[in-house]
């Protein structure tokens, strides 16, 4: 296999850096083993500061210097991008793809020369503090080995599962790749709600965002369902309940399945 680097990404936004930071500080790869393009100059200095790999704004160069690819640009310049790469990518390579809705039939067709392996992943942004979560599929050229080696990269920044069926990538999609956004929501309106109660706003934050996340430690730890944690938080007639039952009257329950759905068809339209 060509390439004098291991790792490469097409891409140096939010999540390749959390990606990278993982990556880096588990020393899965060494600094020089690792390259970075993207347009803006700013993000480039980022990654090559932080992180002391090589950057470079030339995608072709990138690829042909590269045996693992982490495609991270918007599923809307895909098609721009790969065109500009067609020529380049190799079926001794392996293709990452962390862009939100693309299939691997997708990407796979835009290189039609070769039989491209492709793993999908679907990463969630608590990544870059190592708490995050991901989704893997492997597309029709992809090896055993590749999974692994993906599985590898992803959970040195937390945890992973491997999907059997493609279409559920974008359940994945919308349950822990979106999942951070619903969390902070949450966390928003508890803080509104300590603020409406007379709290400042620093005391609810802090008041919130502990609990959240002593409730978490909870579920990972505890082979209990979260329905019987909750339960067991519930006292009858008291505080606990008449949250849960004024929540249970708004609909809340069935706002948040909905979501969840709405995002999940988000994700197949993007990839259509």
């Amino acid at each position: 296999m060509a390439g004098k680097y291991e790792l490469g990404f097409i891409g140096a936004g939010n999540m390749a850096e959390g990606i990278l930071a993982a990556v880096v500080a588990q020393q899965l790869y060494p600094a020089e083993a690792i390259v970075a393009s993207d347009p803006v100059a700013e993000r480039r200095e980022l990654f090559a500061q932080r992180f002391g790999i090589a950057v470079t704004d030339d995608n072709r160069q990138l690829v042909t210097d590269t045996k693992r690819v982490i495609w991270a640009v918007k599923p809307q310049s895909f098609d721009d991008v790969a065109a500009q790469l067609a020529d380049v990518v190799r079926d001794d390579q392996l293709l990452i793809s962390i862009m939100a809705g693309m299939s691997t039939k997708r990407i796979a067709a835009a290189f039609a020369g070769i039989k491209a392996r492709v793993v999908r992943v679907m990463p969630n942004l608590p990544i870059k503090v190592g708490a995050g979560m991901s989704g893997l599929y492997g597309g029709e050229y992809a090896t055993k080995q590749d999974i692994t080696e993906t599985q590898a990269l992803f959970d040195a920044g937390g945890n992973s599962v491997v999907v059997q069926d493609e279409v559920l990538m974008d359940a994945v999609t919308a349950i822990s790749g979106s999942g951070p956004a619903y969390f902070y929501a949450f966390v928003e309106a508890m803080v509104a709600g300590g603020t409406a109660c007379g709290l400042s706003e620093a005391d609810a934050l802090k008041l919130a965002k502990c609990t959240c996340l002593g409730a978490a430690r909870m579920m990972l730890e505890s082979d209990e369902p979260p329905a019987e944690l909750r339960r067991k938080v519930t006292s009858k007639g008291g505080t606990t309940q008449a949250a849960l039952e004024y929540m249970a009257n708004a609909g809340v329950n069935e706002a948040i399945r909905d979501a969840v759905r709405a995002a999940f068809e988000r994700g197949r339209q993007l990839g259509a």
